[in-house]
């Protein structure tokens, strides 16, 4: 009789397991804001949010195999063009007064949101690895009705997690990467700032997902404001430090810092509210990124974007002109040490290879500075060209 029923158990949990999957294997593409919130609201309603949707030029949604992805794309048709990559947790929003600065300056500017960020769907069947950030890369690239591919297709420009990601997709895209600038960039975070909270907290197998999505979620949901400093500390998994005059400090003039001319009103915290509240994949990309992103020790692509950058030093080769890349570090930043990542940069790409330029700000350099970002990057494509 005790077989019969341990029998009986083994059955129903099997079921159980197997209800499961089944379930999970219908859920594969948890949708954005744009299908589970924008239905609902008004057309007023929809104009007063943190993120309108159509906030700036060029809106289009983007269907692919692994969701829609919200991308812009505006400036002069004739003009050189430039591709932008985010952060983590901001979503393309937080390029928008760079890439506004770049289009006034007669440059053709693509931003778009990472899965489970904006208004992009959230697949949750692949890892957050550069594998599938580089297929989203592709898929917007070829949404365009410009020709964005072949030789010298267009500058490329990766603010924290988007510098992770620029490095190795211009690795494997070398010809058609006309050169690359990396601000506040992820990649070389060296492991000692990843603290044993960290590593326990964001492993896989020992919390149930389910769980720890909830906890992070509550972890991160702010009782008044977050900012992007606050939340990038959960990459090195530390609270952010304190800088004296900085915004890095996560004061006011950070947390209520602009990030589009075109609507004043527009803050930093409470677009990061509006996705961890709106966003119903956010925390699980986020977590994902975290774990497999391109974020820590990636000292293999760096050194092999340091043998390609050397050849073009050498050869006029398609791409990478002139074999350099331009850092743009914030002095206070927490998250990326401006002095550890030239350190390390150098040693892997070579002391030919980097131009480092260092601005009095933190880790949100990207919506702080934009119009001395712009002037600073088209100033070094000048000179490479």
């Amino acid at each position: 009789m005790p077989y019969l029923t341990l029998g009986a158990v083994g059955i129903s949990l099997a079921l159980i397991l197997r209800s499961l999957q089944w379930h999970s294997a219908k859920n594969l593409c948890v949708t954005s804001p744009r299908e589970s919130l924008l239905p609902k609201l008004s057309a007023n309603d929809i104009a007063s949010l943190p993120y309108p949707p159509d906030i700036l030029p060029g809106a289009r949604d983007v269907q692919t195999p692994y969701g829609t992805i919200k991308v812009f794309e505006w400036g002069p048709e004739d003009g050189e063009r430039v591709l932008l990559l985010h952060g983590i947790s901001t979503p393309c929003l937080s390029l928008a007064n760079l890439a506004e600065a770049l289009v006034a300056q007669g440059y053709r500017v693509l931003i778009f949101d990472f899965f489970g960020r904006g208004y992009s769907d959230t697949p949750t069947d692949v890892p957050y690895d550069i594998r599938l950030y580089t297929s989203q890369i592709l898929l917007v690239l070829a949404s365009s009705s410009l020709p964005w591919t072949g030789d010298n297709g267009f500058h490329l420009i990766g603010y924290s997690l988007g510098g992770g990601v620029a490095v190795p997709f211009a690795k494997f895209f070398p010809h058609m990467v006309r050169s690359l600038v990396l601000i506040a960039g992820g990649g070389l975070i060296r492991p000692e700032h990843v603290s044993t909270r960290s590593r326990i907290l964001y492993s896989t197998g020992i919390f149930p997902e389910w769980a720890l999505e909830r906890w992070v979620k509550k972890r991160l949901m702010p009782k008044k404001v977050i900012n992007e400093e606050r939340m990038a500390a959960e990459v090195v998994g530390s609270a952010p430090r304190k800088h004296k005059n900085s915004d890095a400090s996560g004061g006011d003039s950070y947390d209520n810092a602009v990030l589009s001319t075109r609507m004043p009103g527009l803050t930093v915290s409470a677009v990061m509210n509006f996705q961890l509240l709106h966003h119903e994949g956010f925390i699980h990309a986020f977590i994902s990124s975290i774990r497999h992103a391109p974020i820590y020790e990636q000292q293999k692509d760096w050194l092999a974007l340091g043998r390609i950058l050397a050849a073009r030093r050498v050869e006029r080769l398609p791409g990478l002109r002139g074999g350099r890349v331009l850092f743009l570090l914030g002095k206070s930043d927490s998250v990326i040490v401006r002095e550890e990542l030239i350190h390390d940069a150098t040693a892997l790409l070579g002391e030919d290879a980097i131009e480092a330029i260092s601005l009095d700000c933190g880790h949100e350099i990207v919506m702080t500075e934009g119009e001395s970002l712009s002037r600073l990057v088209t100033e070094f494509w000048k000179d490479a060209s």
